[in-house]
């Protein structure tokens, strides 16, 4: 009440009725409760739809500009809000109306807010007109850039590449020299935020601008004394090469790539792995072979295990990207040696990352090569005491199936896929399960019957209930697979045994195959093999068998024709209904008024 008194005096104190949403968002934003203060933010727009464009601009915006001292969390929402208030403010004629209070957003402490204020701008500066860009636009980012707080500087990083394409030519040149004072800044984060925007920047610079203002740029960042700057560096390096001819790339570009490689710091390395296959589309065919395979090797046999993690997630890509010609050669004499090694890693995490894509080098080295080079790589990692690394081999087989074939697969790939199959810790198991479609559709129905189907079958018993359930929907997606023959061959007669069952557990089991397979053998199938499993099981002994029917006759229900539904599932579950238990009448009862 007081709350509502003190409103309306602050709405008559204005003067004018019209004022009262101000009046609202000025008391509640003084509220000591956050989240209040979170919600009003969060209605702003519909605020400044309320006020109309004009006072949205005279009042509500100024107002906002002024009371930035908020929590974090506050000022991160208005950020966000307000990189979409342009049809608010009233359209792109006004749009620059909104940078007082981004500019403003963007000085915070917060990276998060400033992040989300400069993303705002970036937005908001497509909407400028060439001509407000430069009276309005510019002169923010002059003053961001020359800023006494570090977070003003690195803000300003973030909006020279989107207003510079518009501006004119003496403007342009006045932005690339502040820009080159942001690299030189003396504030570390200053410089890692100009290195981070460097590439960006010299995508939309002229060529003769690139060489002489931001290329000298590129080299002081890629020698700071900063590990966090030159890593950064390493980023706009891809972007830098794909804009310089190849020449200069070599004489300009390369030697600071392979200083990078051969860097003090692990991170700078790692960046320079992980950013591999686009500093090689950047160099070329040519140059990616002379100089990138050096360096890849190198970062294949890196020191510190992350790097040779991120070097070794790269190796299909990197080696797939190498010149046709005498890339085979290149694979087998450069890349190989360093993979046979990475097999053999002290980190887990190596293996997995390389166990994902060595996969991938079969197409690239063709039948013969694969067999004698990569097969014996396949069957180390396939036994590997690491079960990610055994899994993520697994789940790439299908491009070595495509090269060496089924037989040369069953050989030698599949008696260790047995193995993980009936491994002893469950989770592997499981995910053996999940691969089994996949391994269906590259052996064919015939070679996995022979090895596989009673592996499958074998999983509905297991002692772990997961693998249990895992193993009927895998059943479904068999049968989807190799079609009704082999359900009725092969799936069918494990479900009659089961339902024979002496365990209920296995009993249960029964009941959910059949309710993972109605639907996909079809109407036919399920009245006649499927439903006199059902009725048998209505009146086992095991209560928990019994409300289980009663749940799977409602999932069966429609896969059935209607005279079944009405005869045999309606008497079943009416049976059910005045069950002694408690638990299988509820079902029953459930059962009945879904499909009546």
């Amino acid at each position: 009440m007081a709350a509502t008194q003190a409103k309306s005096a602050k709405a008559d104190d204005m003067g004018d009725d019209a004022l009262y949403p101000i009046a609202v968002l000025i008391d509640e934003l003084r509220n000591e409760d956050v989240q209040l203060r979170l919600n009003s933010i969060k209605k702003l727009s519909t605020i400044a739809l309320a006020l109309g464009a004009e006072r949205t601009r005279g009042e509500l915006l100024p107002f906002l500009t002024d009371t930035i001292y908020d929590e974090d969390e506050v000022l991160l929402a208005l950020a966000e809000q307000l990189g979409s208030f342009t049809s608010l403010v009233g359209g792109p004629e006004f749009v620059h109306c909104l940078l007082p209070p981004l500019e403003s957003l963007s000085t915070v402490e917060e990276t998060v807010v400033r992040e989300k204020a400069v993303e705002s701008l970036r937005t908001i500066a497509d909407q400028h007109s060439a001509e407000h860009l430069e009276r309005y636009f510019v002169p923010m980012i002059k003053r961001l850039s020359q800023g006494d707080w570090f977070t003003s500087r690195t803000s300003a990083c973030g909006l020279y590449a989107v207003a510079y394409p518009r501006l004119s030519t003496a403007v342009k040149a006045d932005l690339r020299k502040l820009f080159t004072g942001l690299c030189a800044d003396d504030t570390p984060m200053v410089r890692r935020a100009a290195a981070a925007k460097l590439g960006e920047f010299a995508k939309v610079v002229e060529q003769e601008f690139l060489k002489a203002d931001l290329i000298p740029e590129f080299f002081r960042l890629a020698q700071d004394e900063q590990d966090s700057v030159r890593l950064l560096a390493v980023e706009a390096c891809a972007s830098i090469a794909s804009l310089l001819p190849k020449d200069e790339i070599e004489k300009r570009l390369v030697p600071s790539l392979k200083a990078a490689v051969e860097d003090r710091s692990w991170r700078v390395r790692y960046m320079v792995a992980d950013k591999l296959v686009e500093l090689q589309n950047a160099l070329g065919p040519e140059l990616s072979k002379t100089e990138l395979v050096p360096a890849y090797q190198n970062l294949l046999r890196d020191g510190e295990a992350e790097v040779r993690t991120a070097a070794a997630g790269k190796l299909k890509e990197f080696c797939n990207n190498l010149p046709s010609e005498g890339r085979e050669q290149i694979i087998l004499s450069n890349i190989i040696p360093c993979v046979k090694e990475l097999v053999n890693d002290s980190s887990q995490h190596v293996k997995a990352a390389l166990a994902t894509v060595i996969m991938g080098l079969a197409p690239l080295l063709g039948n013969e090569k694969t067999v004698e080079h990569l097969l014996p790589l396949f069957l180390i990692m396939l036994k590997d005491e690491v079960p990610e690394v055994r899994l993520n081999i697994i789940s790439n087989l299908e491009s070595v199936n495509s090269v060496i074939g089924v037989k040369q697969l069953s050989q030698s790939l599949l008696p260790a896929i047995v193995e993980l199959a009936e491994d002893g810790k469950w989770r592997v198991r499981l995910a053996i399960i999940e691969y089994m479609p996949l391994l269906a559709s590259q052996l064919g129905v015939d070679f996995f019957d022979e090895k596989l189907t009673a592996l499958c079958l074998a999983w509905l018993v297991d002692q772990v209930h997961a693998i249990r359930d895992a193993a009927t929907k895998n059943l479904r997606r068999l049968v989807e697979k190799f079609g009704l023959d082999w359900a009725k061959q092969t799936v069918i007669p494990k479900i009659t045994e089961l339902s024979k069952a002496q365990s209920y557990l296995h009993r249960l089991i029964c009941l959910q195959c059949i309710r993972n397979l109605a639907d996909v053998v079809g109407r036919e199938a399920s009245m006649k093999l499927l439903l006199p499993i059902l009725m048998i099981l209505a009146v086992d002994p095991v209560p928990n068998v019994r409300f289980n029917v009663a749940k799977t006759l409602r999932e069966v229900a429609p896969t059935l024709d209607e005279g079944t539904r009405t005869n045999q599932v309606k008497q079943a579950l009416q049976k059910l209904k005045e069950d002694k238990d408690a638990d299988v009448q509820h079902f029953a009862d459930q059962a009945l008024h879904t499909i009546y």
